[in-house]
């Protein structure tokens, strides 16, 4: 009796495990940012300061979802006029767009990482398809709040004029590079 006990404990642990688990984003260690040519003279970049969202990961199945939300309006390059110029009519229009937010139900796993996250990136109210590539993923217990942590870096490129960003293209570049330190925490 003891052991049948004890197999459906650990049966049950095991089920625990494997179900899906819901992470919050951590907005004090998550960082969307961009990088674009200036001109041709540099490689300008910009970071936003407030992210929100889930990630859901069931590891059992190699499968997730997720649901990220960036405040454009918190924008950050470093100089309040250049910062003032970007989120006006002519880049992210903050007044009208405050948001911008990616989406994903297809999170693409070889083994344990996670490599790659197919979704929609919406921009200025345009969704478009694009697949991030995932590197440095890890989850395990974090050593300071004692619980399940995520953390990574996703990479892409798209092109801004084709969310309707063609201000000064191609002097400005068009193609943006789009990178983000993410981290997570289990709800």
């Amino acid at each position: 009796m003891k052991l049948l006990i004890a197999s459906l404990f650990a049966v049950a642990a095991t089920a625990a495990v494997a179900a899906p688990q819901t992470y919050e984003i951590d907005s004090t260690h998550t960082y969307p940012r961009f990088a674009l040519n200036h001109l041709g003279f540099s490689v300008q970049h910009g970071v936003f300061d407030k992210t929100s969202g889930t990630i859901v990961i069931d590891s059992a199945k190699k499968s997730g979802s997720l649901d990220i939300t960036v405040d454009t309006t918190s924008l950050d390059t470093g100089l309040a006029k250049r910062d003032d110029h970007l989120k006006s009519e002519e880049f992210f229009n903050v007044a009208k767009f405050p948001t911008a937010n990616f989406k994903s139900d297809k999170l693409n796993f070889d083994g344990d990482k996670l490599v790659s996250i197919d979704g929609t990136f919406t921009l200025l109210g345009v969704a478009k398809p694009l697949t991030l590539t995932v590197a440095n993923f890890k989850c395990g217990q974090h050593p300071m709040v004692k619980k399940q942590w995520c953390g990574a870096e996703a990479t892409a490129s798209f092109k801004r004029s084709d969310y309707g960003m063609g201000a000064y293209v191609p002097a400005v570049g068009d193609e943006v590079k789009l990178t983000i330190q993410v981290e997570a925490g289990l709800k």
